[in-house]
């Protein structure tokens, strides 16, 4: 297990982004939490193997169809032991 700490900028908000990563992310088995920060990105905890990290990851690189991604930054994290996939809502 690993876990990794996703930014993700551009037109991220208010286009379903949060519901449909989590749908994704669920399928796939990977845990974790995403949540918008004030800022206009996304702030995702993701925790799974390396194989299916990489495969988030390409979904985050995409998004849903209304997403217009700039940038996805990585960074490794603190394994948290997570117990599903949640939307954070501030």
């Amino acid at each position: 297990m690993k876990h990794i700490i996703i930014r993700i900028t551009g037109k991220v908000q208010g286009v379903s982004f949060r519901y449909t990563t989590k749908v994704v992310a669920d399928q796939m088995g990977v845990r974790g939490m995403i949540r918008n920060e004030k800022d206009g990105s996304l702030y995702i905890e993701a925790e799974a193997d390396d194989t299916l990290l990489e495969v988030f990851l390409e979904w985050c690189h995409e998004g849903p169809d209304r997403a217009q991604i700039e940038n996805v930054e990585v960074t490794p994290g603190e394994l948290k032991n997570y117990r599903n996939f949640e939307i954070i809502k501030k």
